[in-house]
């Protein structure tokens, strides 16, 4: 037996504005938290097996290379799965890109202001999202279509994959295509992000079976507690010291202290080079260079 998750949300706090220069001296607060209440819950009884199921991570840099993807996870590009422009490798290169990626399961306030910034920006982004933040803040969702931005899929209910057989599977990634189209009318981006980055084999061969290429990330950092928000202006240099070319950045933007930090952070981008690249450009590039070695480049 394991457990289900439900989503209760808590008050919500004020917003907070800022610039590059005055991050240090944000009073962040805590937002509104999604609780979580846990009850039985009684799978379907099986033969299936996970086969390697495993979290994906990777090195961190702060020397501007490549994180190099741990050997015993390059599985991942037989069955479409990316996590970084490999045709961008080196930050001495004359162009320099970066792809924005959001996990978002709700709303406490600081997704509205994330899209705020990248309105006010013009920079688009993939917003990997939960039935709840469907149903609950459906404007909002249809929001990130019309701004321009992929809206793509985290599951319907946020669950651990690698314990589903290949029906549990394809319920889970269909029940949020569903319910996002009988919703708003669209169509969810062909993309899918593990929940916690959970996977192995047969998640991915799935995935791939069912017209979904596997989005994973090279550089992310723990900004997912509403409780345990990191000071912005740690925040912002610890993402700048991380920074690669290529790179495919994962963030929360429930986080009070990304939605205080996203517009310096931007801008210092802007400033260093970068441009903001697209899901569809990455797979596509990709591909094109599927035969490097190293999916996620080799340092």
């Amino acid at each position: 037996m394991f457990r289900v998750k439900k989503w209760i949300a808590l008050p919500l706090c004020l917003g907070i504005t800022m610039s590059i220069q005055s991050v240090s001296a944000i009073p962040f607060q805590k937002d509104r938290e999604e609780r979580v209440i846990e009850e039985d819950f009684t799978p379907r009884r099986g033969k299936y097996a996970p086969t390697g199921a495993q979290g994906w991570y990777y090195p961190h840099r702060t020397d501007g290379v490549q994180p190099p993807i741990p050997a015993e996870m390059r599985y991942i590009e037989k069955y479409g799965g990316y996590c970084i422009d490999k045709t961008h490798t080196s930050m001495a290169e004359g162009e320099r890109v970066i792809y924005l990626t959001f996990d978002a399961g709700y709303e406490n306030g600081n997704v509205a202001r994330v899209l705020d910034v990248l309105k006010a920006k013009n920079v688009p982004a993939a917003f990997f999202i939960l039935e709840n933040l469907v149903t609950a803040n459906t404007e909002l969702v249809r929001r990130m279509t019309a701004e321009g931005h992929l809206v793509c899929n985290h599951t319907a209910r946020h669950h651990d994959m690698t314990k589903m057989d290949r029906a549990g599977f394809a319920a889970e990634l269909s029940a949020m295509e569903k319910i996002y189209t009988e919703t708003t009318g669209e169509k969810l981006a062909p993309y899918y992000r593990p929940p916690e980055g959970k996977t192995n084999e047969d998640n991915l061969r799935w995935a791939e079976e069912l017209g979904y290429k596997t989005i994973f990330w090279s550089y992310a950092y723990a900004d997912w507690d509403n409780e345990r928000q990191m000071d912005p202006a740690k925040a912002l240099d610890k993402l700048l010291t991380g920074l690669h070319n290529g790179e495919v950045l994962l963030l929360h933007p429930t986080s009070a202290t990304n939605a205080a930090i996203l517009s310096a952070f931007i801008d210092a981008l802007v400033e260093k080079g970068f441009r903001f690249g697209t899901l569809d450009e990455l797979t596509a590039a990709s591909s094109r260079a599927a035969n490097d070695a190293g999916a996620c480049g080799d340092a």
